[in-house]
C-alpha cells in the first residue's frame, strides 16, 4: 500500500502528468474519440517534457558559464534564483506552501469562472515558488499557521489571475490571438520593458527579417547566429578569468570549453523550441473542453519558453543585452542595499521573452532596448526590494528572490501593513 502511495504521489508531483491530466479531461469533455484522445494527452506529455530537457541542457550549459563570469569580473554579492529558497525553506514551512499553493489554485480557478478574467495559471514551478514565497512572508509576519494559509493562497489566487491579465495586450501582440496568456512570474518586467522598447525602434524591421550580405547569410538562421555569439562570448569571458580558477571550473581548455558549450546550449534551444511547437498544437485544442466545461472561455497561461518560437533570432539579442542591463545594476551596488550579481540563468530565459515582446513592438531596435530595459528592472528591483525579507533565519545566505512579479507582492503586502499600523497608530 505505501509503494502505491508513494508512486501516486510522486506521478500527480510530476508536472508533466499534471499537464497531460489536464489535456485528458480536455478531449474528454470534448468527447474525443479514444484514438484522438491518447494521441493528444501523449503528444501533450512528450512536448512538455522535451520543453523541459531543452531547458535542462540549458541551464546546465550555462551555470559554468555563470561562474566565469563572476570570477572574470571579480564580482561578489548576491545571486537572484528561487528555487534553492523554497526548497530550503519546506522543513519548517513545507504545509504552509502546500495548502498555499492548493487553495490558491482553486481560487484561481473560481476567479476565472465568475470574472470576465478566464486566465487559469498551469506553470507549476512558478505556482510553487510564488506560494513559498508567500509562507516566508507571512511566517515573519508573525501570523498562525492558517492565517498564512489564507492570506498566502489569498494572494497566490489573485495573482495567478491579474498577472496574466496585465500581460495579455502584449501576448496578444505575439501569437496574433488569445489561446494561450502568459503564466510566469515575471511577467511584468518582460512587458513593462517591451512597453518602452517600442519607443526605441520600429516593430515593422523585425529580428527574423534582418539583411545581411549573401556571404554571410547563414547569420539569418537563429541557431547560427546563437552558436556564433555565444562562442564569442563564452571564449571572450574565459580570457578574463584566471588560469588555475579556469580549470577549476571547466575541467578543459577554454577553446574547447566555449565551442562544445555554445554548440550544446543551442541543442538545447532547439529542443526546447521543438517541445514548445508540439505542446501548444496539442494543449490549445485540449483546453477547448475544459473551457466549455469548469472555466467557459478559459485560457491556459503557460511559462516563458512557449514564446520563443515566435523569434528565435530576438532571443539572442533579447539574452545578450539583458546581461549588460543587468552589469550596469551589479556596478551600482555601492548605492544600493545590495550588489545583485547577473543571474544568468534568469536572464536568458527572460532576457530572451524580453526580446520577443520587444521584437513586437520595435523591431530589431526594440529587442535590444527591451533586454536592456529587462536586466536592468530585475536586477534593480531585487536590489532595492532586498531589506523587506531576511533570509538568514532559515540560514540561507547570497541568495534572495528572483521573480519580478512575487517581489512587487511582497512590496505591496509590506506597504499595506506599514500604513495600515500607521492609521492605527493614529487612531488608537
Amino acid at each position: 500500500m505505501d509503494n502505491i502511495i508513494n508512486m501516486t504521489v510522486a506521478l500527480i508531483s510530476n508536472p508533466a502528468i499534471i499537464i497531460g491530466f489536464v489535456a485528458l479531461i480536455g478531449h474528454v469533455a470534448q468527447k474525443s474519440t479514444i484514438s484522438i484522445a491518447v494521441q493528444g494527452t501523449i503528444k501533450v506529455i512528450l512536448g512538455f517534457i522535451m520543453l523541459q530537457q531543452g531547458a535542462g541542457v540549458i541551464v546546465n550549459t550555462l551555470t559554468p558559464f555563470s561562474r566565469i563570469f563572476e570570477k572574470a569580473f571579480n564580482l561578489n554579492g548576491i545571486i537572484a534564483v528561487d528555487e534553492p529558497i523554497a526548497a530550503s525553506v519546506q522543513s519548517v514551512l513545507g504545509s504552509q506552501t502546500t495548502l498555499i499553493l492548493l487553495f490558491g489554485f482553486l481560487l484561481n480557478l473560481v476567479i476565472a469562472r465568475c470574472s470576465r478574467f478566464k486566465y487559469i495559471f498551469l506553470t507549476g514551478h512558478m505556482m510553487f515558488l510564488f506560494a513559498a514565497t508567500m509562507a516566508i512572508l507571512f511566517s515573519q509576519m508573525n501570523l498562525s499557521f492558517w492565517e498564512i494559509v489564507f492570506w498566502g493562497a489569498l494572494c497566490q489566487g489573485i495573482s495567478q489571475v491579474a498577472f496574466p491579465a496585465f500581460a495579455q495586450p502584449f501576448v496578444r501582440k505575439i501569437t496574433g490571438s488569445d489561446n494561450v496568456a502568459f503564466g510566469f512570474f515575471g511577467s511584468s518586467a518582460i512587458w513593462f520593458s517591451s512597453y518602452i522598447g517600442k519607443f526605441f525602434g520600429d516593430k515593422n524591421y523585425s529580428t527574423e527579417d534582418i539583411k545581411v550580405p549573401q556571404h554571410f547569410d547563414f547569420i539569418k538562421d537563429m541557431a547560427i547566429l546563437m552558436s556564433i555569439t555565444m562562442f564569442i562570448v563564452f571564449l571572450v569571458t574565459g580570457l578574463f578569468v584566471d588560469s588555475e580558477e579556469l580549470n577549476s571550473i571547466i575541467k578543459k581548455g577554454l577553446f574547447e570549453f566555449a565551442l562544445f558549450n555554445s554548440l550544446t546550449l543551442v541543442v538545447g534551444i532547439l529542443i526546447l523550441l521543438q517541445g514548445v511547437r508540439m505542446f501548444l498544437a496539442e494543449i490549445v485544442p485540449a483546453f477547448k473542453g475544459i473551457s466549455g466545461w469548469i472555466v467557459p472561455n478559459s485560457i491556459p497561461a503557460l511559462d516563458v519558453p512557449i514564446f520563443f518560437a515566435f523569434a528565435p533570432v530576438a532571443v539572442t539579442f533579447g539574452f545578450i543585452s539583458a546581461l549588460a542591463g543587468s552589469l550596469l545594476v551589479t556596478f551600482m551596488g555601492g548605492i544600493l542595499p545590495v550588489v545583485v550579481l547577473p543571474s544568468v540563468i534568469g536572464l536568458f530565459f527572460m532576457g530572451g521573452a524580453a526580446g520577443v515582446f520587444g521584437n513586437a513592438s520595435g523591431g530589431v531596435r526594440g529587442a535590444i532596448a527591451s533586454g536592456f530595459i529587462l536586466g536592468f528592472i530585475f536586477n534593480l528591483v531585487i536590489a532595492l526590494a532586498y531589506p523587506l525579507i531576511d533570509l538568514s533565519q532559515y540560514g540561507i545566505a547570497g541568495l534572495w528572490f528572483a521573480c519580478t512579479d512575487t517581489i512587487i507582492v511582497v512590496a505591496l503586502i509590506k506597504l499595506v501593513t506599514v500604513i495600515g499600523g500607521a492609521l492605527l497608530d493614529l487612531f488608537i
